[in-house]
């Protein structure tokens, strides 16, 4: 039940978003585990000067069709589980929309368990 939390670039069509958000899904459910229904997203399209992603940081050329993806989760997964989840998003966004893996950023917030409520006021995971 992770939350995403993903900001594009503006112009983009229904079928882009809903791309982006398919691949998200993928990507979590075939590294992470996390059951493909288990779907919690907001997607944000930003205009000019509104999403600001360094083009050039740690040496990767970005473009301005740059994204960041930012997931947060329950906490516990190891290294090697986080490294193929980035792969494994990269891979389904560029096969889905066509985006170089450059022009993806990802970040994951780890949080404890008892941090979530999925309605009625209710800490459900703990």
């Amino acid at each position: 039940m992770p939350l995403v939390r993903i900001d594009i670039p503006a112009g983009q069509t229904d079928q882009y978003r809903a791309a982006v958000g398919e691949a998200v899904q993928q990507a979590l459910h075939s590294a992470l585990g996390v059951p493909m229904q288990e779907r919690f997203q907001v997607i944000t399209e930003h205009g000019p000067g509104a999403l600001a992603i360094d083009p050039a940081y740690l040496g990767v050329a970005r473009s301005p069709q740059a994204m960041i993806i930012q997931v947060t989760l329950n906490e516990g997964r190891d290294a090697a589980l986080k490294k193929s989840f980035f792969k494994d998003l990269v891979g389904e966004l560029h096969a889905r929309i066509g985006i170089r893996p450059e022009d993806v950023v990802i970040n994951l917030v780890e949080v404890k368990r008892e941090n979530w409520s999925f309605g009625n006021g209710e800490a459900q995971l703990v």
